[in-house]
């Protein structure tokens, strides 16, 4: 299985493909399956920002177009302009529907240039969940 410093790497590849053409904030991200199947996502704006999306639920988007049955056990954000790249709160709840428990990891690159690792159940303690 992919590890966490390939996860990382994997979207910062990703992040070479985003549309920031407003912003210039440019990111991606790679959500890995328990079946073992990573999909990448980079963000993607509009000139309505509302219409926007970011690159976590694109990746996952990408997921559910590709048939994934399996449930999200990770996920790798990388953004070019900072460090520590948090999701925004849409994106950790979107995290929750496809996570396989609260303990999903959400993987950022460090001020080190390392991989911070936090849960779902840091970043999302009171989400919204079925």
């Amino acid at each position: 299985m992919i590890d966490n410093t390939e996860l990382l790497n994997q979207a910062r590849k990703a992040c070479d493909n985003a549309y920031a053409h407003y912003s210039k904030f440019y990111v991606g991200a790679c959500a890995l399956y328990d079946s073992g199947n990573y999909y990448l996502g980079a963000n993607v704006e509009n000139a309505s920002y509302g219409l926007s999306l970011c690159a976590e639920r694109n990746a996952m988007s990408s997921a559910v177009a590709a048939g994934e049955k399996g449930k999200l056990i990770k996920i790798a954000i990388f953004s070019k302009n900072r460090t520590n790249c948090m999701p925004c709160g849409a994106c950790r709840q979107w995290m929750a529907e496809f996570a396989k428990d609260n303990q999903m990891q959400i993987i950022l690159e460090s001020e080190d240039e390392k991989c911070a690792i936090f849960t779902l159940e840091e970043l999302l303690p009171y989400g919204f969940m079925l």
